[in-house]
């Protein structure tokens, strides 16, 4: 009843491998190149959930297609094209292996941490006498990398990484530099919008010429949290939460649902109306983010699209080379 895309199997010319990820596949061509699908699969508490959403992957896909495109002026990245709704391609790069995530709010994570008595985020002070969804004094970096056992991201400070050798002290000034300067376009493009961007996260990699380079989502819904502006004050000031806009929806039904990715629970079963529900979520937070109307995709044979899409831009790519 569905068209979505949960996942693929394609065999591109020059293809070497494929890593799969959450919700992104990624081809390894020859020449690295890499072409990245972004599917339809959600993931909440680290797990994917048995249903696809329908438009999800276009959404992100064109989301941070955008984005990258409005801050290429003061960041280099991977992208090349995006022959796709669902599809990006660009250069191959090998990742950093930490997340930089950027928090101009105490929110979440970081105000969950503050609630049980912390006062240092990844070895990052936070002052006393804040409340949640407060503004910090200035935009706090509090890095993430993966734990060795498993797919959770850990919390880790900045001599930790370079005491660990995980980057060089020179390419992590770098990286710190660059996530500065996307929090405040990022605040910049949000505000224009109507809305605070909260808290985000930038991956980086390094091109096989040496240049860093920012490489997977950027401003998207499922990599940043959002509060609309209008309100703002009014709300923080009678202590009541923010609206936001992000994926939280999501994992208040989960948790509602009794899931929250614990040993021993069950993802709750989504009905075709909450699927819907969840599109049209989605929709909605492109259309705010982005300030422009959405448009639908052709869902009608999506591999088949992508497929000939991905086909057409490499023939036209080795034509130029």
């Amino acid at each position: 009843m569905r068209n979505t895309i949960v996942s693929s199997d394609f065999n591109f010319p020059g293809q070497k491998k494929v890593y799969k990820g959450k919700v992104r596949e990624v081809y390894h061509l020859e020449n690295d190149i890499l072409v990245m699908i972004a599917t339809d699969r959600l993931s909440a508490f680290d797990v994917v959930m048995p249903k696809g959403i329908p438009y999800k992957g276009q959404i992100l896909n064109q989301i941070a297609t955008k984005m990258m495109s409005a801050t290429e002026d003061i960041v280099p990245n991977w992208l090349l094209a995006t022959p796709d709704p669902n599809v990006a391609i660009g250069h191959a790069c090998e990742p950093f292996k930490v997340e930089m995530v950027i928090r101009g709010y105490m929110s979440g994570h970081a105000a969950r941490e503050y609630k049980s008595g912390k006062r240092m985020l990844c070895g990052v002070p936070m002052p006393n006498g804040m409340r949640e969804n407060d503004k910090f004094p200035s935009p706090i970096i509090t890095p993430a990398t993966k734990a060795e056992m498993g797919d959770h991201d850990e919390d880790i400070s900045r001599e930790e990484i370079l005491e660990r050798g995980i980057v060089t002290e020179a390419d992590y000034k770098v990286l710190e530099g660059y996530t500065k300067a996307l929090f405040q376009r990022g605040s910049e493009i949000a505000e224009k919008q109507g809305l605070i961007l909260v808290d985000t996260k930038y991956e980086f990699g390094k091109t096989t010429s040496g240049e860093i380079v920012l490489i997977d989502e950027i401003h998207t819904p499922d990599s940043s949290r959002y509060f609309y502006a209008d309100g703002y004050a009014e709300r923080q000031a009678k202590g009541v939460a923010q609206k936001q806009l992000s994926k939280e929806f999501v994992r208040q039904w989960l948790i509602a649902n009794n899931f929250q990715g614990l040993e021993g629970q069950v993802v709750p079963q989504m009905s075709d109306d909450y699927i819907t529900t969840v599109s049209e979520r989605y929709i909605e937070l492109y259309e705010n983010i982005t300030g422009d109307s959405f448009i639908k995709a052709n869902i009608s044979a999506i591999q088949e699209r992508i497929l000939n899409n991905v086909l057409s831009y490499l023939k036209s790519l080795n034509e130029v080379t």
